[in-house]
């Protein structure tokens, strides 16, 4: 019995290590990619051995953040799904709900190429493409979206612009809340620059 009640907080204190290196990692591999494993441990206040014991290598610890990027992103999907809105307000909408955890996860494309491969990071953006997609099918029906370029073309150059925003945002050169991608993200997708602002700021003000 003694034994079995000692285990339960050495496994609550291993929960909390791993999710204390985690948290850590995000927020310095955004300031520093080349960040070393030592450097996290001591920033996250673990000894070594303690972060080996969670994740043995540089590629384990990105492999578990790219994991926790893809669950969040999966979930903030699934929450927006189903709404039959207008195309362009559910466009903003869904650029909005998506850009905190862009701005959460976005040392993980500074890291992709290098660290994650090309495949990985399409694997955890595929749920969002879909979205995205079924949307803009929508708004071209409609024709609230141009259709010269199919929405499946479309949505993945939508990402692609995204993307290249965060990666200004991570190198400091644009500051956003995710207002003004999420206005540029209507205008590529053919709404005007006067109405996309005003859905952008009708979503942003429904919270």
């Amino acid at each position: 019995m003694s034994q079995s009640v000692g285990r339960v907080p050495q496994r609550r204190n291993a929960r909390s290590n791993r999710a204390r290196i985690l948290a850590t990692a995000r927020q310095e591999f955004g300031r520093n990619p080349d960040v070393t494993l030592e450097e996290l441990a001591r920033a996250a206040g673990v000894v070594r051995r303690t972060l080996f014991g969670h994740f043995p290598g540089r590629a384990a610890l990105l492999d578990a953040l790219a994991e926790e990027a893809a669950e969040a992103l999966q979930a903030a999907v699934a929450a927006d799904a189903g709404t039959d809105e207008p195309a362009e307000l559910a466009l903003a909408r869904f650029s909005l709900s998506l850009w905190p955890l862009g701005d959460r996860y976005r040392m993980l494309l500074a890291l992709a190429r290098r660290d994650l491969g090309a495949e990985r990071v399409a694997g955890i953006l595929a749920p969002a493409r879909i979205r995205v997609t079924v949307v803009l099918e929508r708004g071209q029906r409609d024709g609230v979206f141009h259709s010269h370029l199919p929405a499946a073309v479309l949505s993945a150059g939508l990402e692609a612009m995204t993307v290249a925003l965060l990666e200004e945002v991570n190198s400091g050169a644009l500051e956003d809340d995710g207002t003004r991608v999420a206005v540029t993200t209507l205008i590529a997708a053919g709404v005007p620059e006067g109405r996309a602002r005003a859905v952008v700021d009708e979503v942003a003000a429904d919270g």
